[in-house]
């Protein structure tokens, strides 16, 4: 390759850009996959995550290994997307139907029809955990777009609570009400998709 190409073949300070697809794509990839759920937007985030790495190659100080900066900067894209898609008009609560009473002496007490099934003869084999994690990954796809960003930001990225407001300019009040309406909601999907 020339001088003047646009990724250069040495190693610098001890990365190899022109293996990185090679060596760590398809592990960035899954990661990134597992998080959003959308093929063409996990390839879009590992793209992203390689031009970002190209770009900042001269800072890498060595200090961890290769796949584990370009995971800490895939990590950044993943909170950047759901950044971006959370901002979207939120729904609001009586778009939803909730599972508890909401009047009289039971006000808050779940309803007959609705309370949570017993989940734990069905989680036991592995292959039951992974029909689980496909039935996760589709409920999460039907949470409004700021929902799903709260809830993988909070348990799959594993921030802070104080952390996913920041990203997603959500305030305190609000991430708990959505926390909680998220878990609802995709209690109800895996009961109603794994659990018959």
């Amino acid at each position: 390759m020339s001088n003047n190409s646009a990724i250069d073949t040495k190693s610098i300070n001890g990365l190899n850009p022109q293996l990185w697809v090679q060596n760590h794509g398809d592990y960035l990839y899954n990661y990134a996959y597992f998080r959003v759920h959308n093929k063409d937007v996990s390839q879009d985030i590992v793209q992203e995550t390689f031009i970002s790495a190209l770009k900042a190659k001269e800072s890498f100080r060595g200090e961890s290994s290769e796949l584990t900066w370009l995971l800490a900067i895939l990590k950044r894209k993943v909170i950047d997307h759901f950044r971006k898609i959370s901002s979207g008009k939120e729904k609001t609560i009586s778009d939803y139907t909730l599972p508890f009473q909401d009047e009289g002496m039971y006000e808050g007490h779940w309803l007959m029809d609705r309370l949570p099934k017993d989940w734990s003869t069905e989680a036991d084999s592995s292959l039951n955990q992974e029909e689980f994690r496909e039935i996760l990954e589709y409920c999460l796809s039907l949470l409004p777009p700021k929902w799903k960003s709260v809830f993988v930001l909070k348990f799959m990225e594993e921030l802070s609570s104080e952390e996913v407001c920041k990203e997603t300019g959500c305030s305190a009040s609000n991430f708990w009400v959505i926390m909680h309406r998220a878990r609802l909601k995709l209690r109800e999907c895996v009961e109603n998709k794994w659990l018959q």
